[in-house]
């Protein structure tokens, strides 16, 4: 049986695999799949491994995402209050900074295994990493410093802060930041992911111009990955357009796989990025809550198409809503499998 491994690897050693990757990022599903609520599926690490399990293979893509939601960073930094929904990821409820005096006050964990809330994500990978044995990379993903004070304090004040602030107090809240981010990167590795997912949203040229990009974020990312390497990092756009951005990252940080957003488009990309990096093209996997199946096909089908011509190619959802039809996602699922096989091309042994 041909591997989600298998398929990666063979992308990162310039072969062609029996069919493009998949990588679908089901989140908040995974309490529906255990009958359990939102708030109570989050607060065991082996409740969300089970249900990333159960997702991978009901629905036969290639990854397991060891991942809760992105206020657990703020939690681990002082968040008292964890707003839960229904229907969507937990939110931050409590701003941990809520004046410049508090940047100051801001401390980094000692050992990120004692905060309750990380412990039981890494405990997540861990048994995520042994009930895959070896046969799909298991995703870890962190906010890379420029993004994560949004988190912290809202986006308006933060951008008010990068934009028009002190910026001795910004430097020291991005150093903090940045060593959180390093650290991050080093315990989910070690706790087993085989991938980190480094999402950026505020550096995406969606927030900033490209020059504010290279004088403000760019520094940032290259501090983030000093210590713990670019390796295995995937650069993920956070819903904001990367494009423009690409050259850069290529040029200065050693960075090889590149996640677009919707809007991104591959060709360019691979024209930027030449032919050895791997690029993940996203589906909007927000219009998946209403197309019809046959609308979903003719766009898995148009993505697969240029994906395929460019190389090195994944193909992707952002984060899913938790509102999108089951029968949508089985529905973009056969298309990818059908639309992305090589055929007697591909290296590995087709399966599904």
């Amino acid at each position: 049986m041909t591997t989600g491994m298998d398929r990666f690897a063979a992308l990162l050693t310039g072969k062609t695999p029996d069919r493009v990757p998949i990588v679908c990022n089901l989140l908040d599903q995974g309490a529906k799949e255990m009958g359990v609520s939102l708030k109570e599926y989050y607060s065991r690490g082996d409740l969300v491994a089970e249900g990333q399990l159960r997702m991978r293979e009901k629905y036969g893509y290639d990854t397991l995402l060891g991942m809760f939601y992105s206020a657990l960073e703020a939690e681990a930094l002082g968040c008292r209050n964890i707003i839960y929904a229904d229907d969507g990821p937990p939110n931050v409820g409590h701003l941990v900074i809520g004046s410049t005096g508090d940047i100051k006050k801001l401390c980094l964990p000692e050992d990120l295994g004692d905060n309750p809330r990380f412990r039981e994500m890494t405990a997540c990978i861990g048994l995520l990493k042994r009930e895959s044995a070896g046969r799909w990379p298991v995703l870890g993903v962190v906010t890379a410093s420029f993004s994560l004070p949004a988190m912290l304090m809202g986006i308006g004040p933060y951008m008010d802060l990068f934009l028009n602030g002190d910026t001795k107090l910004l430097d020291h809240l991005l150093t903090l930041c940045s060593q959180f981010c390093s650290r991050q990167i080093i315990a989910l590795r070690e706790a087993g992911a085989d991938l980190i997912v480094y999402v950026n949203p505020v550096a995406s040229a969606t927030f900033i111009t490209t020059s504010k990009f290279r004088e403000l974020a760019l520094p940032w990312v290259i501090r983030d990955l000093e210590h713990p390497g670019p390796a295995g990092v995937i650069f993920f756009n956070g819903g904001g357009k990367i494009n423009p951005i690409l050259a850069d990252l290529k040029r200065h940080t050693g960075l090889g796989a590149f996640y677009l957003n919707p809007f991104d488009d591959i060709a360019e990309a691979r024209s930027t990025l030449g032919p050895d990096a791997l690029i993940a093209g996203a589906i909007n996997d927000i219009r998946l809550i209403d197309w019809s199946p046959p609308e979903i096909d003719r766009e898995v089908e148009r993505l697969m198409q240029i994906g395929k011509q460019a190389g090195g190619f994944i193909f992707g959802t952002l984060l899913m809503p938790f509102s999108i039809p089951e029968s949508n996602i089985r529905a973009m699922m056969s298309a990818a499998v059908r639309y992305g096989n090589y055929g007697s091309e591909g290296s590995c042994a087709n399966q599904n």
